[in-house]
């Protein structure tokens, strides 16, 4: 027997017969009476899963790598403990599995397709959720992937205690062509436990992970509260909501209220819209090209949100060309401005003073009880929840009837609990304020330390509401260093201990000012014959030692050609009130001088003033005003002082150099010419 020939023979024979047993193989599973095992397969699932699955009228399988289950009429209950009875509930399903990851128990699931669904998804603060496909609901392993979810008409319920959600939505599928967005959907409800709607189109497959070939489109109309956005894009993985590309429109009362919805913190503003581009990528979202208003000032810039990390960081850069005070206001705690200070003529308040022995208001409209400083709560829990790195400037301040800013910037950082404004740069009346705020949340009351240089501020910018002083000249420089505690400026500085101090070199000052301080009343009816004049100023200063919110003083000197005034005294930050005593001794001779010390008190909301009768009458010397220590004094070469008729400034201003602590700023770095 040749068995080199008969080998050939075989091998066709058992290959033939392979062939024959797989086409037996192939048509048992394509004739395979799939539909006869719902009952098994329905037992099976409920059996390991614990709860109800059925099949209601009929089941077909595709097999293959990927596994294809056609079923007819599906329901699929939820765990006792959830609100919804159906997991899914549908009139009919089809879903593909991948066999390989079956087989050591995962399940992957690349494509669902539901008919007329009622799907209900809920999320426990324990981590129990709906869709985990175990008797361990809050096993995060037996969350099933799915790629890709395609919705004929249905509904989908989705709560979430942990995030105040509470969510319906309706998904309608276009019976015709409609573009690229053919199903519409509706959502109400509650998110972050705020009424929540929501409206828009997309694609007709709704993806779920990052495992498909290209993003889908989507269009968004939403409403929260009372903030609104709409959006339209794509977006590449639902689920995650990562891969976004879209643009937006962001409308609401207070950007601040963007912390509950989002976990961003933002400060208090006005009504705001902003447009821009929004994208997201991984844990990572970036607002670009950002343009809009807040109240009446604009804003532009860029945004970028970063989730990865343990303690999420806000990065950016912001700007306005023009922003109105009144904006600026809800930032610090302050009421908007309601218009120019009101005050009386300077004629008016000058001759009533001069007539009147008993203190009279500063300001008529003003109400003692009312609180100045800004009350408005620092909500330190938001300081944690958030890192920033942010710059924020505007090149024109407008509207300012209080403080007469005119441009600023701030460098905003939060870190760990702990917000640092550095540096610090405003325009000031025609000088600079610069320094830094620096506040701990980690403590309770929160901790705060400050400081500020002023640089050179134009005395006739600096009280923009007083008539009076638009005509004098000089210019203004000092320091403000302090620590305290508190949730509130105004308890922040109620509670601040350290050192203020301001000083004025050579300039000039309203006479009729000068006179009311020195109750001259025979200068301020000549004055009011003859109007106003400017007086030269030689050299002035001031400074406070504060504990604990009392601000003591450590100098108070204002020295003119006309007067010569000292002043001690306190300032109480806690309560808002003053207890100062001017002592003037005017240079010139009057006939109506009453020679005695001017005594200011009131509050800060309103102020009065009257002689103090029970002090003696008599000039002060102006060097024991300027003998003590004072940190901000290391100015004092700096500034020129005149030629020192009847006082000495210079060598006075030297004195109290020499005896200084030491200031901080360095003397060159100021000229007060």
């Amino acid at each position: 027997m040749n068995t080199s020939s008969s080998r050939p023979v075989l091998l066709k024979r058992i290959l033939a017969g392979v062939a024959a047993l797989l086409l037996v193989l192939v048509l048992v599973i394509a004739f395979f009476p799939w539909d006869a095992m719902r009952g098994p397969i329905n037992r099976y699932v409920s059996d390991q899963l614990g709860r109800r699955f059925e099949i209601t009228r009929h089941l077909s399988v595709n097999l293959g790598r990927t596994v294809t289950v056609r079923a007819d009429g599906i329901e699929f209950a939820n765990p006792e403990w959830a609100r919804k009875p159906y997991l899914v509930k549908a009139s009919a399903a089809e879903f593909d599995i991948k066999l390989f990851p079956l087989l050591v128990g995962r399940i992957e699931l690349p494509r669902i397709a539901l008919t007329e669904p009622e799907i209900g998804l809920q999320i426990e603060p324990d981590g129990r959720r709906t869709w985990a496909l175990s008797r361990d609901t809050s096993d995060e392993g037996a969350v099933p992937r799915i790629d890709a979810l395609l919705i004929d008409r249905g509904t989908l319920d989705y709560e979430a205690k942990a995030q105040g959600a509470n969510i319906n939505v309706q998904f309608s599928l276009a019976q015709e062509a409609a573009g690229e967005l053919p199903l519409s959907y509706k959502a109400s409800g509650k998110w972050q436990n705020e009424a929540f709607s929501a409206s828009g189109r997309t694609g007709g497959v709704l993806q779920l992970s990052k495992d498909r070939e290209a993003p889908f489109p989507i269009e968004v109309n939403a409403t929260a509260a009372k903030t609104s956005l709409k959006a339209k894009g794509t977006i590449a993985n639902l689920a995650d909501l990562a891969g976004i590309d879209a643009t937006f429109d962001l409308q609401g009362r207070n950007l601040e209220e963007l912390y509950k919805l989002l976990g961003v913190v933002l400060p208090s503003t006005p009504p705001y819209k902003l447009r821009g581009k929004l994208a997201k990528h991984g844990k990572v979202w970036a607002a670009s090209q950002i343009q809009g208003t807040l109240g009446s000032s604009d804003l532009s810039g860029a945004l970028s949100f970063d989730q990865s990390g343990a303690v999420p960081l806000l990065t950016g850069k912001v700007q306005s060309r023009l922003l109105d005070f009144a904006d600026l206001a809800p930032v610090i705690g302050l009421p908007p401005p309601v218009g120019p200070t009101q005050t009386s003529t300077a004629a008016a308040s000058t001759s009533n003073t001069a007539s009147q022995s008993a203190p009279v208001p500063l300001k008529k409209t003003a109400s003692a009880t009312r609180k100045v400083l800004p009350v408005a709560t620092l909500d330190v829990t938001r300081i944690k929840a958030m890192n920033a790195d942010v710059v924020y400037s505007a090149a024109d301040i407008r509207h300012v009837e209080v403080l007469p800013l005119d441009k600023g910037s701030v460098h905003v950082k939060i870190n760990a609990g702990v917000m640092q404004l550095e540096p610090i740069s405003m325009g000031v009346a025609g000088g600079t304020v610069a320094g830094s705020i620096r506040i701990d949340a980690n403590l309770v009351p929160a901790a705060f330390t400050t400081r500020l240089d002023v640089r050179a501020l134009q005395l006739n910018q600096l009280f923009p509401a007083v008539e009076t002083s638009k005509s004098s000249l000089g210019k203004v420089s000092g320091q403000f260093d302090l620590k305290g505690r508190g949730n509130s400026l105004a308890q922040m500085l109620g509670t601040s201990s350290g050192d203020v101090a301001v000083l004025m070199g050579k300039g000039e000052m309203s006479n009729i000012l000068l006179e009311f301080m020195g109750l001259d009343g025979g200068e301020v009816i000549k004055f009011l014959v003859r109007g106003d004049r400017n007086v030269r100023l030689r050299c002035a200063a001031a400074a406070f030692e504060v504990k604990q919110g009392l601000m003591t003083t450590k100098t108070i000197v204002l020295d003119t050609t006309d007067t010569v005034i000292n002043g001690r005294g306190t300032i109480n930050l806690a309560d808002e009130t003053l207890d100062l005593v001017l002592d003037p001794a005017p240079k010139d001779q009057s006939i109506l001088s009453f020679r005695s010390p001017l005594k200011i008190g009131g509050t800060f909301a309103a102020p009065s003033a009257g002689p103090d009768k029970g002090a003696l009458a008599g000039r002060a010397g102006i060097a024991l005003a300027l003998g003590v220590i004072n940190p901000l004094l290391a100015l004092a070469a700096t500034i020129e002082t005149g030629p020192g008729q009847d006082e000495n400034c210079k060598a006075i201003l030297a004195k109290a150099t020499s005896s200084s602590a030491g200031s901080r700023i360095p003397a060159a770095a100021i000229s007060l010419k």
